[in-house]
């Protein structure tokens, strides 16, 4: 039985890299890092937050509406692509589509400030519940979109935004939707997540006032963690067949889990990713893959043993890899749609974007062909396979 194309109809972001295409294009061809430090934990802390300019879109959100006033950052964030999103594709307001944005740790600001009060007084606010309930997200953007169709909301730790476009791509192919909205969303630049990253020992200890890159991801001689968090939401469109306004089609898709040894493990040879890129490039010739854009978040075990899968898959003729946890930290959740968009602007524009850090590759080649990874605590791995429209 054939399978119908999977159009990608218009992708939208509010991340550090800003709010529209030009301007994160633009940002990536400078290879400066978008990390800016907070006073969190009690101590000075390197993170890429929104910049100035996205914060204000955010802030002109919040006040626009009452009942908006008490939502989380991770939902005006998704509230904000969505909308672009949505009008890029040229969706209606009654059009009936499908609605799935995750997080991986959903309300974190607000359910903290909720139960630090609780703590101080004894009494949960009226509204503390409804605004911090994992559903909210997806549950805020039909709101505000006035979609009638299925709506969906998850965690899957930080590959729970690629989770989302499997689960659009699973209604597509089903035919029970022509359309859906699927994406991530993540404001988690807090004192207590912060604090658990730094727990896990994998928060990045180098100084950006010192040393060029506080992260090095995708540096495989590092010889300390250096993951950095950022924040920020990425949303894209999907349309069942092929579309006049397709900028690129999803080719192939592949999942997988592998068993843990304890709670955040991953065996050496990363086994989820080679079987979620296996899946992946079905009946793909290898050679055809221009990139993959890598989870890569700059601790020294995340990054190598991804990049052991690749090798392993692969052989000894790699694609280009990349990743863009060096320029904007780790946004959970958000971070495979935020890939692929580093992906859909490659092909876009024709054009690699390396790591600064990295030993310079032969970047002459067209860019059709992009592989987007990513994986979170439980070994569950996504690998989406894009290519030009």
């Amino acid at each position: 039985m054939n399978t119908p194309k999977i159009a990608i109809t218009a992708f939208s972001s509010i991340s550090p890299l800003g709010n529209n295409s030009d301007e994160v294009w633009e940002k990536y061809l400078d290879k400066k890092h978008c990390f800016t430090k907070l006073f969190l934990d009690q101590q000075e802390t390197s993170v890429a937050a929104l910049n100035a300019e996205s914060k204000r879109i955010v802030t002109e959100l919040r006040d626009s509406d009452i009942k908006y006033k008490f939502l989380d950052d991770s939902v005006l964030f998704a509230i904000a692509a969505s909308r672009k999103a949505v009008h890029n594709a040229g969706w209606k307001t009654n059009d009936v589509f499908g609605i799935n944005i995750g997080s991986s740790r959903g309300a974190t600001d607000l359910f903290e400030k909720h139960y630090k009060e609780y703590l101080e007084t004894g009494k949960a606010q009226t509204l503390a519940s409804p605004t911090t309930t994992l559903g909210n997200i997806s549950s805020w953007i039909a709101h505000d979109l006035q979609s009638t169709g299925p709506e969906i909301s998850h965690s899957i730790t930080c590959s729970t935004a690629l989770h989302a476009l499997l689960n659009g791509v699973a209604w597509l192919r089903s035919g029970m939707a022509d359309k859906f909205l699927v994406g991530g969303s993540e404001a988690p630049l807090t004192d207590f997540t912060i604090g658990q990253m730094r727990a896990l020992k994998i928060y990045s200890r180098l100084d950006q006032d010192v040393d060029s890159w506080p992260n090095l991801a995708f540096d495989f001689e590092k010889t300390q963690n250096t993951m950095i968090l950022g924040e920020g939401a990425a949303v894209c469109c999907l349309e069942s067949g092929e579309k006049e306004n397709a900028i690129a089609y999803i080719t192939g898709v592949g999942y997988a889990t592998e068993i843990l040894e304890h709670n955040i493990s991953i065996s050496a040879e990363a086994d989820c990713f080679q079987k979620s890129m296996k899946m992946a490039l079905r009946d793909i010739d290898l050679k055809s893959v221009d990139a993959i854009v890598m989870h890569a978040p700059g601790t020294i075990k995340g990054d190598l043993t991804e990049l052991r899968a690749i090798e392993k898959v692969f052989g000894s003729e790699l694609p280009l890899l990349t990743t863009n946890k060096w320029k904007i930290g780790h946004t959970f959740g958000t971070s495979g749609l935020l890939s692929l968009e580093l992906g859909l602007l490659m092909i876009q524009h024709n054009n690699f974007i390396e790591t600064p850090f990295s030993k310079k590759t032969n970047q002459e080649k067209e860019i059709k062909r992009v592989l987007i990874n990513a994986v979170g605590f439980g070994g569950n791995a996504v690998s989406i396979l894009i290519e030009k429209a």
